[in-house]
């Protein structure tokens, strides 16, 4: 009698992106990213004045303000009171919605025309994106730095702007400096969006495949997106931070009637200055709570980004 023969082996399944239109994703991604950014927007004050704190001064000559995550926050608490703690919320706010939706647009775009599945796809594709978004948020990052530099005097770092509130920023800026103004500082945003958005997709697409092989969790959990999402920030981190300071100088310097910086000409001029008077490692102030931000946001953004897809797809389904 002849042996039967065993039944042959499942297919190993590779997961695929969850498909969704371009223009739903520029709707998800600004949504994800912006209740990411309520959550993280406290960190993003801190971070801005680590930033801006001892500018162009050698280490020790200045007085420091502020001193790691929790004793910076309570700093900002007490001079700025507990609202303090959400300064620029409206401005980042505006500046997730601008910068993300596009950012996913075109990503999702070169998804579907199989972009990210060739080598360095990801790569590729994040950074485009990510400086079209960069471009389109500018003026409102702009105006979001000047307000969260803001603070008593007492207790002020960096260039103080002095501005009422989000829409008296922008119209003080356009009276002043005209439409240009509105875009100062772009040189330096692009590049940082630019590393931030390539390492960021790049590592979380790959870090959810590489889970999703390992079995780690149950298919289709929400652990998939949030392990992804934490080797993300990581890569984030550290790749983002010296273009985050940069970026973050190149915002809140002050300009002449021509609208020039009076402290830096562009992004390399920035660059130098930074590590000949302050030291290459002031490339990397506030690391602390830019991962502590990054973390959380990358974490979060990524995930209500993955999940609200999946749920997009089901209901285009399902109509549930």
């Amino acid at each position: 009698m002849e042996r039967a023969r065993p039944p042959p082996a499942a297919p190993v399944r590779v997961p695929v992106p969850v498909p969704v239109p371009p223009h739903v994703d520029l709707v998800l991604g600004a949504a994800s990213c912006c209740l990411a950014c309520v959550v993280t927007n406290p960190l993003e004050v801190v971070k801005t004045r680590l930033q801006l704190q001892g500018e162009l001064r050698p280490r020790g000559t200045y007085r420091r303000h502020y001193r790691g995550v929790l004793r910076a926050l309570g700093a900002v608490r007490r001079a700025d009171g507990l609202r303090g703690l959400q300064k620029g919320l409206a401005a980042g706010l505006l500046y997730q919605g601008l910068m993300n939706g596009v950012r996913f647009y075109c990503y999702s775009h070169a998804e579907d025309r199989g972009l990210t599945q060739r080598p360095g796809g990801t790569v590729a594709a994040g950074a485009i994106a990510g400086a079209l978004g960069a471009f389109v948020g500018s003026p409102a990052y702009l105006v979001k730095t000047h307000l969260q530099a803001q603070t008593v005097a007492a207790m002020a770092v960096g260039h103080q702007h002095k501005h009422q509130g989000v829409a008296n920023a922008f119209e003080t800026i356009y009276r002043k400096q005209g439409l240009a103004g509105l875009w100062r500082g772009v040189n330096g945003a692009v590049p940082r969006v630019m590393v931030g958005s390539a390492v960021q997709l790049a590592t979380f697409a790959s870090a959810k495949e590489r889970v999703e092989k390992l079995k780690w969790f149950k298919e289709g959990s929400w652990m998939v997106a949030l392990a992804g999402g934490m080797i993300s920030s990581v890569a984030v981190a550290v790749a983002m931070t010296p273009f985050d300071v940069v970026s973050t100088r190149l915002y809140n310097q002050p300009v002449d009637e021509r609208g020039m910086g009076k402290h830096y000409r562009g992004l390399l001029d920035c660059f130098m200055q930074i590590s000949r008077k302050e030291g290459v490692l002031a490339l990397y102030k506030g690391i602390g709570p830019a991962y502590l931000r990054l973390g959380p946001h990358t974490i979060l953004s990524l995930l209500f980004w993955d999940e609200l897809r999946k749920l997009t797809y089901r209901h285009q389904q399902h109509g549930v």
